[in-house]
């Protein structure tokens, strides 16, 4: 079955293949909510926490930033590794592996009984799954995705992040009164169910045509590319040949270069290193907007704020994240790539200006433990709610997007890993030093991101 975009014929199954292999974005974005709400959970304090007396537990700060940022290494590693996989078992079955290894890791942190670096260690291993998926899901979409819809479809990537920290969000305000193990073991091994959808659902999709086709398989190859645009081989349809011979032609004339090495990835011919640049610096700055110091602190940041129940105020900034990158998908399409990431760079920096000069000037406390007044609190939570709306209709799904795209077919899955890596390396700088920094610059820690 298939509808028609720009008078071409698109099939349900480029749709279903985007949605399912987004879930794994939905992983990482699952992992990210999470761990705020189980750092003020009791149980999880009273356990792993290691300074206070017991019924009065807290994180050593230095302690809470590993907790925290041991999953952004494990990605940063993942990621690498992730293109090795992709290139030589092909984008579907990688994508199977990688799942089990974030099952793993989950099951490492659900059997934890008093060890935080039990946990961190799973977080660590599941931080390889993520990783690993992070580097192959845009280059299996961009080369799966029919071209007319490959811009929102490859979005969905980041789409499905925020799907992951809002409804980690949801589940941990279910779970935080339950009391005992469960308030902190069950939102933990949920993560086991989204995983399993992922690594038996895309067994029933097809694999990337252009790897195929790589590789000498090239019927599979044409088959591939019919049932995304929802025909049959049989069919001849002319929209099928036509892309299926221009895969052959780009394959053809890949294999008359040598293989593609991650030297290949910084020579300056045909601009490659300045892709391979870009796409690095494009990532690193994604993170240094600071958006995941709300994600990963935002619970503690709306406690601070003295709110009577921060897991909803938490809830709303994720709703904030998930409708509005619905919004980036279309600017995205819509109006390109490079003035939406411009703009919304400028907004970013403009609202965390405001978020720093309210929360330094309006607390009332110490750096370490922050005390505000109503106004202050509320003009707060507007300010993230609305560097939120700016970061993610533009730099979220973006940056994904120009990964998908960008760089060429030869050296793609390499490009595409360094540039993830570095992605996960700031990302681990943001997690690792925000808790340290904010315990002793609070709010200003706000003027660094803008």
């Amino acid at each position: 079955m298939s509808f028609q975009i720009r008078g071409t014929p698109i099939g349900w199954v480029a749709i279903a293949v985007a949605l399912l292999s987004s879930v794994g974005g939905f992983l990482f974005g699952y992992d990210t909510g999470q761990i705020s709400g189980l750092l003020v959970m009791d149980d999880f304090k009273e356990r792993f926490a290691t300074e206070g007396t017991p019924g009065n537990r807290s994180f050593n700060v230095w302690i809470e930033g590993v907790l925290v940022s041991l999953l952004s290494v494990g990605t940063a590693i993942g990621a690498l590794g992730g293109s090795y996989l992709a290139d030589f078992l092909g984008r579907r079955r990688a994508m199977q592996w990688e799942v089990l290894v974030f099952i793993i890791g989950v099951i490492i942190q659900i059997t934890s009984e008093h060890a935080w670096y039990q946990i961190s260690i799973g977080r660590f291993v599941t931080g390889l799954g993520v990783g690993a998926l992070s580097s192959a899901v845009p280059v299996y979409q961009s080369e799966t995705v029919p071209r007319q819809i490959r811009g929102t479809l490859v979005g969905t990537y980041q789409w499905a992040i925020t799907a992951g920290i809002l409804i980690a969000y949801l589940i941990n305000l279910g779970t935080n009164d339950m009391g005992g193990s469960g308030e902190w073991r069950i939102p933990i091994g949920i993560g086991l169910a989204f995983s399993l959808v992922l690594g038996i659902g895309i067994q029933f999709c097809p694999e990337s045509p252009r790897w195929l086709a790589a590789r000498g398989r090239h019927e599979e190859a044409r088959r591939s590319v019919a049932i995304v645009r929802g025909k049959k081989v049989e069919d001849h349809d002319p929209y099928v040949e036509a892309e299926f011979y221009e895969i052959l032609q780009a394959v053809k004339a890949e294999e008359k270069m040598p293989a593609a090495g991650w030297a290949d990835c910084f020579v300056p011919q045909g601009k490659t290193l300045y892709r391979t640049l870009l796409g690095m610096t494009l990532q690193a700055g994604q993170q240094f907007t600071g958006a995941n110091y709300f994600f990963y602190y935002g619970t503690q940041i709306f406690v601070s704020v003295g709110l009577s129940d921060s897991f909803v105020t938490s809830i709303i900034l994720g709703a904030v994240n998930f409708a509005c990158t619905l919004l980036g998908l279309y600017l995205l399409e819509a109006v390109g790539r490079r003035w939406p990431l411009i703009i919304g760079g400028l907004w970013c920096s403009f609202w965390l200006f405001v978020f720093a000069i309210a929360g330094v000037a309006g607390n009332q406390g110490t750096p370490g433990e922050p005390e505000f007044g109503k106004s202050i609190g509320s003009l707060l939570i507007a300010s993230a709610c609305l560097f939120i709306l700016g970061y993610a209709s533009t730099w979220a799904p973006g940056i994904w997007l120009w990964v998908g795209e960008n760089f060429a077919s030869r050296t793609r899955a390499k490009q595409a890993a360094l540039a993830t890596a570095v992605n996960w390396i700031a990302n681990f700088l943001i997690s690792y030093f925000t808790s340290p920094i904010t315990s002793k610059i609070g709010f200003a820690y706000g003027f660094l991101c803008a």
